[in-house]
């Protein structure tokens, strides 16, 4: 099994960052498929924690939003949503959010708001959600969201989520608990923050993609690390169970 998408490398390589993490603070959308999908192969004993109230869910398909019953229906438990963030989130019982976003710029803040002017917006996204709390008081988080200069902006319409600020020490300034996030992985390639700057750097290509292309899909003057990698292509079985969590999404869907 050789042929893979661009979103399926993305994908494959989202569930790789939650190899060895014990629980989870999963998103909708493509953190939630990773976040499966490293449950499935990578991580058997990874507790999924949804903002819904569900500890401990385990989709036999891929849930359509925080307020999917399957969730409910396979968590080890059910609590209410100020327990998640005042119980779970904020003492850092949980280890690492996986966030998605409609805008990320250079310090991996985050925009899921508006798009245009937040008075007259142009679009008016979900909002905010949990996302700030998640990527405050986790101790690290996971941006997982394709790339295009539509995406990855010099400049956010709005910003919700706070990632690095202005860079430097903006979130030990903020005396925010968490590390902020750890890791942007987008479908043409791996961002990691720089030490120093905490700007984020390209720091692995996927397969078949250059830096010229990665370029050219960033909104700001990208920074390319010295140490540059190529990410590792999906396995089989990656694949394979990747396919399977959409395939049976898609079958629920036709039920």
């Amino acid at each position: 099994m050789s042929d893979f998408t661009n979103d399926e490398v993305m994908t494959v390589a989202a569930a790789r960052e939650l190899q060895g993490a014990r629980s989870c603070f999963v998103g909708i959308g493509l953190p939630s498929v990773a976040a499966n999908l490293a449950r499935a192969l990578h991580a058997p004993g990874l507790v999924l924690v949804y903002e819904s109230g569900t500890v401990g869910a385990k989709p036999t398909r891929l849930p359509l939003s925080i307020g999917d019953g399957e969730l409910a229906r396979t968590a080890d438990v059910v609590v209410s949503v100020p327990e998640i963030f005042n119980y779970w989130l904020q003492p850092g019982r949980i280890d690492v959010g996986m966030l998605g976003a409609a805008q990320v710029d250079r310090f991996a803040n985050l925009n899921t708001t508006v798009i245009g002017s937040y008075d007259r917006p142009k679009v008016r996204l979900p909002g905010a959600g949990g996302a700030p709390e998640i990527a405050s008081g986790c101790p690290r988080s996971i941006i997982v969201m394709r790339q295009s200069k539509r995406t990855f902006v010099e400049e956010l319409d709005y910003r919700t989520t706070f990632g690095f600020g202005d860079g430097g020490d903006a979130r030990a300034r903020l005396a925010l608990p968490g590390a902020g996030p750890s890791v942007l992985i987008s479908d043409l390639g791996v961002f990691r923050p720089h030490p120093q700057t905490f700007e984020m750097t390209l720091t692995s290509l996927h397969p078949g993609a250059t830096v010229a292309i990665v370029r050219e899909a960033t909104g700001w003057d990208l920074s390319v690390s010295d140490d540059l990698i190529e990410t590792p292509e999906p396995s089989d079985d990656e694949l394979a169970l990747l396919r399977a969590l959409h395939a049976g999404s898609a079958a629920k869907a036709t039920d």
